[in-house]
């Protein structure tokens, strides 16, 4: 079976990819430099390089070391907010990291990358649900990364013949299992949990967006259903030439207020929240249509809302952030 390079394996998202293309008996290593990712989440019989991806150089010493004949691309920065306080380490890490990657695989004659974009490319879609043609407008240098990251891909295509899948990610949720549990803090649900442990108020960020309760609407997928989209994008790509833009979500529109309602079912309490400002570059609302991921891959989200915070909360409570 053919090697795959995961670049954020140690990650949250990355580390559930990992564990899906063992099940699926692909051979599989890591590279991550162990800024956000934990060692404890890779598998200690993947090999793990701590390495940054702009190393460009090392990268490619373990391609060809390896023998890599893909990659599943997700080490990045990704906080909307720190973004737009600090734009140039995002194009600094994401662009140039994007840069290296494609150099590298260029000089090992690997040809196969599946990307992990964002939703954030849309930037405040017209649409109720968006599709991948529709406009790309980001607000934030977060969604402008993920943008032009796309556009070196597509570059890549043309000038080397690679084949790419870029998988626009929506809102990530929940746990594959307690270990792997997102210990994150920009994401909302891991943000309300941690006050929650701390008897703090939960913050929503605005409630005077053009929606149904004021606060944003997102789409929010299961992890475990994002990462079995790799592995889904990842045998594509094995199996056909394939190059194309791929949204992952449910296509279910779900508020912020709705979600902290939910977590308080799930802990079985309600807790207090604060109103604050309105965080730069956050679109009033941003729902997929997922309708060329079921067809061109085969693919669709199998997790409801409940289900996500489930089991959010119970790995949240087995191994809290840090440890």
């Amino acid at each position: 079976m053919s090697t795959w390079l995961v670049t954020g394996g140690a990650g949250y998202i990355g580390a559930h990819v990992v564990r899906d293309l063992l099940k699926q008996n692909f051979q599989v290593i890591v590279v991550d430099d162990l800024s956000t990712g934990l060692e404890r989440k890779v598998p200690k019989e993947i090999k793990l390089y701590k390495c940054n991806v702009s190393d460009s150089k090392e990268l490619t010493n373990i391609m060809q070391e390896n023998k890599v004949s893909g990659v599943i691309h997700l080490a990045a920065k990704k906080a909307v907010g720190e973004s737009a306080l600090n734009p140039s380490l995002y194009y600094q890490e994401n662009i140039g990291g994007m840069i290296s990657v494609l150099e590298a695989m260029n000089l090992s004659g690997v040809k196969k990358i599946v990307y992990s974009s964002s939703a954030a490319v849309y930037g405040t879609p017209k649409e109720d649900q968006v599709k991948e043609e529709s406009n790309t407008n980001p607000e934030s240098p977060y969604g402008e990364t993920k943008l032009v990251g796309e556009w070196l891909l597509k570059a890549d295509e043309k000038a080397r013949g690679i084949k790419w899948i870029s998988l626009r990610y929506f809102n990530v949720v929940g746990s594959g299992s307690n270990e792997l549990g997102d210990t994150g803090i920009n994401n909302l649900v891991p943000m309300v949990l941690a006050a929650i442990t701390n008897n703090k108020k939960s913050q929503i960020f605005g409630e005077d967006y053009p929606t149904r309760d004021g606060t944003c609407v997102r789409d929010y997928i299961h992890v475990s259903d994002l990462s079995s989209a790799h592995i889904f994008a990842a045998q594509k790509l094995e199996d056909e030439k394939y190059c194309g833009l791929l949204n992952v979500g449910t296509g279910k529109g779900i508020t912020v207020k709705e979600v902290i309602a939910m977590v308080a079912k799930v802990i079985n309490r309600p807790f207090e929240f604060e109103i604050v400002e309105r965080r730069k570059g956050d679109p009033p609302q941003t729902v997929a249509d997922v309708t060329k991921a079921k067809k061109d891959l085969g693919w669709i989200a199998k997790y409801e809302l409940e289900e996500m915070i489930q089991s959010a909360w119970d790995a949240w409570q087995t191994f809290p952030p840090n440890k």
